[in-house]
């Protein structure tokens, strides 16, 4: 019996060691999205270059698109934007931005700095929509049907690798 009382604590250390092992092995830009296969949420928000001016997403229906979640202050975003910007010059597939969480003036600043490859970019200061759209944090990337449906996202820094192997051929196959 107090051999019993021994094993069950080593047991579940080693059960436990073994989950941790499992999860260190787990890549975070591959957390599932449970807004996948989904419609994306309903939205009406200004441009960030427009204050006047806003945009929806009935105003993409019938288009596939891709939306970037971006912000001045990433570092990250930094790293992802000169290849995002070569990759809108191939208009593959119109680029829409997501200003999160930002000051309009600042991401203006960086658009003009940094270049634009957004058709449009929408300015989301408090959050909200990054919210709706489960935004863990900057940049992040989703792929949007015709009918308005998530097919994709990506967490962290697009690299051409993702562009190439990830998401052009998805575009090619929602785009047929």
């Amino acid at each position: 019996m107090k051999s019993l009382k021994f094993l069950i604590p080593l047991v579940l250390f080693f059960a436990l060691a073994v989950f941790l092992a499992v999860g260190l092995k787990l890549d975070p830009r591959e957390v599932p999205s449970p807004l996948i296969g989904k419609p994306a949420p309903a939205f009406k928000l200004t441009r960030l270059d427009d204050p006047a001016a806003t945009i929806s997403r009935e105003d993409l229906l019938g288009k596939v698109w891709l939306l970037n979640v971006w912000a001045s202050w990433c570092v990250a975003c930094r790293e992802e934007h000169p290849g995002l910007v070569e990759f809108a010059k191939r208009k593959v597939v119109p680029i829409y931005g997501l200003n999160y969480k930002d000051q309009r003036a600042d991401g203006m600043t960086w658009l003009s700095r940094m270049g634009n490859p957004y058709e449009a970019s929408l300015f989301d200061g408090d959050g909200r929509l990054g919210i709706d759209f489960g935004v863990y944090g900057v940049p992040e990337t989703f792929v949007i049907d015709k009918q308005g449906v998530i097919r994709f996202k990506h967490i962290g820094p697009l690299t051409p690798q993702v562009l190439h192997e990830r998401i052009e051929p998805l575009l090619k196959k929602l785009q047929a």
